[in-house]
């Protein structure tokens, strides 16, 4: 007995410990993470602009230059897909990008100088290693990366168009967001229905980089060079580093 309440008084004492301990903590690691959040959150204030059209953030920033560099290699391998493509499948779907993207990219050109935006005027260095990459593929073996590989990134700039769209306070950010949202459901849709997309890999690969759109910086244009304007009626080349195929 007496062993019995001497656990007992024990079991007491250091339950009584415990929950001064948790008392002692719970102020300090409520000011911890209000700290962390409130910094974050002035970081996100002091990096937006004020603009007419509403507040614009730096991911309304990243945003709009995404769409960008988007159709500046999206179109051109849309363009190859017309030209190269051994299916009518494939070949309506480079159809499609080439339509978007020249519809996407008027928007954006239209609203960045509005909003203070230098837009790029050449592919990141990535997203130029996807065109050497389909440019040196013939056949079938073009099909299948060309409907893969524009599937994959397609699915990562949908989520990053959803996330923006809930979020911008920006007027013609949200109207490029709705654009956009039409626009890559459609090229989604086109690349599924060639039937080669590899949806298990898709998955994998998604996984692994959720939110890593291939963009990386690009250049910025120097002063007073001229813009380039994705069209139908364009003609794009490839950079020097073409001469031979990415590595996978």
């Amino acid at each position: 007995m007496r062993s019995t309440r001497y656990l007992t008084g024990t079991g007491l004492v250091v339950g009584a410990l415990a929950v001064t301990l948790a008392a002692l903590l719970y102020p300090v690691m409520t000011t911890f993470k209000s700290g962390v959040i409130g910094n974050a959150a002035s970081n996100i204030n002091a990096q937006t602009v004020a603009t007419q059209f509403g507040p614009m953030t730096p991911l309304d920033r990243e945003f709009v230059t995404k769409v960008r560099l988007a159709g500046l290699w999206e179109f051109p391998a849309g363009q190859m897909a017309e030209q190269k493509g051994t299916t009518a499948a494939v070949k309506t779907a480079g159809q499609h990008l080439i339509g978007g993207h020249t519809n996407l990219d008027t928007t954006a050109r239209k609203i960045a100088p509005q909003l203070g935006i230098t837009l790029p005027n050449q592919p990141s260095p990535l997203q130029q290693s996807f065109l050497v990459t389909l440019s040196a593929a013939t056949g079938a073996d073009f099909d299948q990366k060309f409907a893969n590989l524009l599937r994959l990134q397609h699915g990562k700039v949908f989520s990053l168009v959803s996330q923006v769209r809930a979020q911008t306070r920006n007027s013609l950010v949200r109207m490029l967001a709705d654009q956009a949202n039409t626009t890559v459901l459609d090229h989604m849709t086109v690349l599924e229905a060639t039937g080669l997309v590899n949806f298990d890999q898709i998955a994998i690969d998604t996984t692994a980089s959720p939110s890593g759109i291939a963009t990386q910086a690009a250049p910025t244009p120097s002063p007073g060079s001229p813009t380039v304007i994705v069209t139908p009626s364009a003609t794009f080349s490839l950079p020097p580093a073409a001469s031979a195929p990415a590595s996978q």
